[in-house]
């Protein structure tokens, strides 16, 4: 621990876990080609949003015989509009360990009432047991779980010859893990994340087996417009085509291209993810010699390279009473922000009192670099407060 102040700062103290960094060299004449003033359903406004699907469905490898689409409301709206469309036919096996994921098991047991639901829980910094998926039951889950910082290790758990579909919440892993598709059913993320774009668009990604369920299965209960993705017991393929819903920001649209372009010119999705686990690896080398915070993740395997949480073990800190270790977290955090050289990195306000420092592609690790000499600093400041 020592109270000097550290000699350098991080050149770009974006550290939020959503919106996130925008990518190096982000300036805002890169939107100088947004197309304003015209319509999202003119030509040219379609065509540029048909270019946003068909780079992230190359850039992201996804299958061919897979959708996408752009749709309302970010990563939020694209979850409900699947699970508001889908579930129903089968038992729904619902797993949670973190603050979104149990959103996922609000709507479903709270909103949309389906009785045939199994939850399996597991606390902040753990997985729930996920071979007890049952493969003739639906699934719901996230890939990342951005307010504990734990993700699933891989897809295995998941078989191939399952009857129900999987829906995955993978908005902090998409451009920054190894996702095998095939394994997913729905998958959604929104633009702010790993890309650093703008908020408020969500993306919607189906196999098959969902556009089936789709067209063969009608909700029990009422569909707003925004998630109405059927006709005549038809899927409405416009909405993979670039005809949205409702009416998307062509500003943010520009914005989400331009990430896209940035991904694919320095080497695309591996090096997405190779520039993520970079990050994570200067986090893990300075966690193994502070003595005083860890990782609320204790098994590496499931550790996220994104959403990176950790939490506070020095036993001047783990002896205070609930209230007082998270106003003492919230003291490091703030004390970062307002040094200018870490924004935005106190814990979720459901997670455990700790910080969360976003390792997503668009940060530089020179950047993590230089921030962990700050925490060291703040940590001592507010220790000896």
């Amino acid at each position: 621990m020592t109270g000097k102040t550290p000699a350098v700062r991080p050149a770009r103290p974006f550290f939020s876990s959503g919106p996130c960094a925008k990518r190096p060299g982000w300036t805002p004449e890169v939107l100088s080609a947004a197309l304003l003033g015209r319509s999202h359903r003119s030509k040219p406004g379609k065509a540029r949003l048909k270019e946003a699907i068909d780079r992230t469905k190359a850039l992201l490898g996804i299958p061919a015989d897979y959708r996408v689409g752009i749709v309302p409301a970010s990563d939020t709206g694209a979850m409900e509009m699947a699970m508001w469309s889908m579930l129903g036919p089968r038992t729904v096996d619902l797993f949670a360990w973190e603050s979104f994921g149990e959103d996922w098991v609000t709507d479903t047991v709270k909103q949309l009432r389906l009785k045939d639901s199994r939850l399996f829980k597991a606390p902040y910094g753990e997985l729930p047991n996920l071979k007890e998926a049952d493969p003739k039951n639906d699934t719901v889950f996230l890939w990342n779980g951005t307010t504990s910082g734990v993700r699933v290790p891989n897809g295995d758990w998941i078989t191939d010859a399952r009857e129900g579909i999987t829906i995955c919440d993978a908005t902090s892993a998409a451009f920054a893990m190894d996702i095998p598709w095939k394994k997913l059913d729905v998958a959604t993320f929104s633009w702010q994340k790993v890309l650093g774009g703008e908020a408020a668009h969500g993306m919607l990604i189906l196999s098959p087996n969902a556009a089936a369920r789709l067209e063969a299965h009608t909700p029990a209960w009422p569909m707003p417009k925004i998630f109405r993705m059927t006709k005549g017991g038809k899927l409405v393929e416009g909405i993979f085509e670039g005809e949205t819903i409702n009416t998307p920001s062509m500003l943010a649209l520009e914005d989400y291209l331009d990430a896209l372009k940035w991904a694919e010119e320095i080497g695309g999705l591996k090096a997405l993810i190779a520039r993520s686990n970079t990050n994570l690896k200067v986090l893990a080398n300075w966690v193994k010699e502070c003595g005083w915070a860890d990782f609320l993740a204790k098994d590496e395997s499931i550790r996220s390279n994104t959403s990176v949480c950790l939490k506070i073990v020095d036993p001047w800190f783990t002896d205070l009473t609930p209230e007082a270790q998270a106003e003492a977290a919230k003291k490091i955090a703030s004390t970062l922000d307002k040094e200018g050289v870490a924004l935005d990195v106190a814990a979720y306000r459901a997670a455990p009192p700790g910080l969360r420092i976003w390792c997503g592609a668009t940060v530089d690790s020179s950047d993590v670099e230089a921030l962990t000499p700050w925490l060291d600093w703040a940590w001592a400041k507010v220790k000896t407060s």
